[in-house]
């Protein structure tokens, strides 16, 4: 059975995930750290402002559910969070390097096309193509047990469909196949320069990839 995370408590669990790849010299995590990793303006979506009080609050709901270990220093009284969710030793699942890739930006970021989460791996992993992303998005889907990973109605004007996790809980109502019949097209929402300097990264990867098989 898949957990059922809050916005907070997803960030909190992605954040962690995301240090231990990312700055492993650095994790666990103090209350500070992990509050300015849950509060960054780059790589997140959507932008929090979370307190320490607040992520304090989210982590306890983590511990309740062996997703998070706090563990205190004697000498020096800091506390340093981890994550539990995956790839420790009690934990249901063991994600390769791309599947834990995949599962970390989605729960940052949400709802992403496999262009996207390729561009936007960085440095949790480095994915040959498109391809290989939709490998180890089937992969999470066709696990053994519950899903991790849906993937989502192609949206009007998008090249391919988004991929979400399922760790917060199955669709809700609002997430529906598209109508036969289409209604009036949607006000497009603004989009900050990095988001749009992202897009172009996954189309410019789209487009090279389209060369490689053509070529």
């Amino acid at each position: 059975m898949l957990p059922e995370l809050n916005a907070q408590e997803a960030r909190i669990v992605g954040c962690l995930i995301e240090k231990s790849v990312v700055t492993p010299d650095q994790y666990p995590l103090t209350l500070n750290a992990l509050t300015n990793a849950c509060n960054q303006k780059s790589s997140r979506n959507p932008v929090m402002k979370l307190t320490p009080g607040e992520v304090q609050h989210a982590v306890r709901s983590l511990e309740q559910m062996h997703l998070v270990r706090v563990e205190e220093s004697f000498k020096s009284g800091v506390q340093k969070h981890s994550q539990r969710l995956c790839n420790t030793r009690y934990s249901e699942f063991q994600f390769d390097a791309p599947q834990l890739a995949i599962v970390c930006l989605l729960l940052l970021r949400g709802p992403q096309t496999p262009g996207e989460l390729r561009a936007r791996a960085g440095r949790l992993h480095n994915f040959a193509d498109n391809d290989a992303v939709v490998e180890s998005l089937e992969r999470l889907i066709a696990r053994d047990g519950d899903p991790l990973v849906v993937r989502l109605p192609r949206k009007p004007g998008r090249r391919d469909s988004e991929y979400m996790h399922l760790l917060s809980g199955t669709l809700d109502g609002e997430v529906k196949v598209e109508s036969e019949a289409p209604g009036p097209a949607p006000v497009p929402p603004r989009v900050d320069v990095e988001t749009l300097a992202e897009r172009l990264s996954a189309l410019e990867a789209e487009v090279a990839d389209l060369k490689r098989r053509i070529g």
